[in-house]
């Protein structure tokens, strides 16, 4: 069973009767001062200065944070910028060294050329010195040769004086004139009256007398090539031009019968 409490009779018996007009205990206490006002302004100057260093925090993280960014970003375009330069001078790199090995061929090549040049001109200048004393021999041979035919030339004229009417007469004898070939040191002997059909019918040789050994270079009509040889060879080793005229007259008329 619950006990119901109740004060005790000292207790109510001290206790001092209510008045509306009793002074309070309050009132009768000290008057004490917090300055509740001055906390108040203190923690607003204060409240505003942490606002405003959080702000000029905010704003140097901020500012911070882009120029970190933006130094990133420099730092990636320097890096891409220096990537490309790699890769440009390892392009020139590369390009230079092809280069290089080209011209490495090319002076290769250069050096064979001259090296075939000079091999070349040390040939021909051996030939020009071969041609050199090949003509000097030449020479001199053509010199002795025009000397013997100045000689025989001068032996001609010196026996021409003696020779017209001798040749004068053969020319009449043997129906025969004697006309120029076109070239030094050769003659034509054209015969007439050797067809019995066709008095005036012509055979001709053309004699060379430019070398020590004369030779006939043509002659019409077709005959024996033995019996011109015959006759040209006794020429040859006698000298005698009668008796060679006279051995040809005959080859001619044996040939028309």
């Amino acid at each position: 069973m619950a006990a119901t409490f109740e004060p005790s009779l000292s207790t109510s018996a001290m206790r001092a009767p209510f008045s509306a007009d009793a002074p309070s205990m309050a009132d009768s206490l000290p008057s004490i001062n917090f300055g509740f006002d001055d906390l108040r302004q203190r923690m607003n100057s204060f409240t505003a200065r942490f606002d405003d260093f959080i702000e000029k925090g905010r704003k140097r993280v901020l500012a911070e944070r882009n120029q970190f960014r933006l130094s990133i970003a420099e730092l990636q375009e320097d890096e891409r910028q220096k990537q490309r330069d790699i890769e440009i001078l390892t392009l020139k790199s590369s390009t230079h060294q092809q280069t290089l090995s080209k011209e490495s061929q090319e002076t290769a090549e250069m050096n064979n050329a001259i090296a075939n040049l000079n091999a070349r001109r040390d040939e021909q200048t051996s030939r020009r010195d071969l041609l050199k004393s090949q003509i000097a021999d030449v020479q001199k041979q053509i010199a002795a040769k025009r000397d013997a035919q100045n000689k025989h030339a001068r032996y001609l004229d010196s026996q021409a004086r003696f020779n017209v009417p001798e040749l004068d007469f053969w020319e009449n004898y043997l129906c025969m004139r004697i006309e120029g070939a076109g070239m030094d040191d050769r003659l034509k002997f054209v015969y007439t009256h050797i067809d019995e059909m066709d008095w005036e019918k012509e055979a001709w040789f053309e004699l060379d007398m430019g070398s020590r050994e004369y030779r006939i270079t043509h002659l019409r009509p077709k005959v024996e090539t033995e019996e011109v040889e015959r006759v040209l060879e006794r020429l040859n080793e006698n000298r005698e031009l009668s008796s060679f005229l006279k051995g040809m007259r005959e080859v001619f008329v044996e040939a028309m019968k």
